[in-house]
């Protein structure tokens, strides 16, 4: 008998492109892997409204989903409308309450208004706000992986996260955080997988990890 193919959804990262994604290979007799990616968001569209126009690009029943950063807010969002086999966040957070203190005081004050503006328009600044500011020796090579530098979509995505009201984390989530993540710092961060120096952009670096435990943290009952 054939194997059934467990279809495996993956959302990439604030401004990313889903070429982050190119390294990640799992076998393809049990897993067929299917790339997301932002649309421009509309006028005063909330995160859970954005998840359900997400949804209409997901062509398959009980999937796996798996989001990087806030694509993995996004992702929970999604999982809020649609049934999820496995549902697995990497360098990301399940509640407000992992958010590091910057993005809370940002909330507060509003400062999080100000920041598209210098954004827009300058991919180092760009690429450096998106993957950490650890990357200036390969600044080059992670600018390919951008696609977004639109003022309204940086704008609409910055606002989601810090403003993001999740109080409680979804059931029977899976987290994986690096201890040297420096957008969502481990020491705010609870009940999740840690991968030794491990960054924000693991997903890309650290793709050996994840090609090896995936599946058989997809298959976990």
């Amino acid at each position: 008998m054939n194997k059934e193919i467990i279809h495996v959804y993956l959302m990439p990262g604030m401004a990313a492109s889903p070429i982050i994604f190119e390294y990640i290979k799992l076998p393809e007799n049990q897993f067929e892997i299917h790339w997301l990616e932002w649309m421009m968001p509309i006028d005063n569209e909330s995160i859970g409204d954005y998840a359900l126009r997400m949804i209409n690009n997901i062509t398959h029943e009980n999937i796996v989903l798996l989001g990087v950063s806030f694509g993995g807010v996004l992702a929970q969002e999604i999982s809020k409308h649609i049934h999820i086999r496995k549902l697995i966040i990497v360098s990301s957070v399940k509640s407000m309450y992992e958010l590091p203190k910057h993005m809370i005081l940002a909330k507060k004050t509003k400062a999080y208004a100000l920041v598209p503006t210098q954004l827009a328009g300058n991919i180092d600044l760009l690429a450096k706000y998106a993957f950490g500011s650890h990357i200036k020796k390969r600044l080059d090579l992670y600018k390919k992986y951008l696609s977004v530098n639109d003022s309204k979509y940086l704008s609409w995505a910055i606002k989601q996260i810090v403003c993001w009201g999740q109080e409680e984390s979804p059931s029977n989530i899976i987290h994986i955080h690096g201890d040297n993540d420096a957008v969502f710092p481990i020491k705010n961060i609870t009940d999740c997988i840690t991968i030794k120096k491990g960054t924000h952009i693991m997903i890309i670096n650290k793709y050996k990890w994840f090609n090896e435990n995936l599946p058989r943290l997809i298959l976990e009952n």
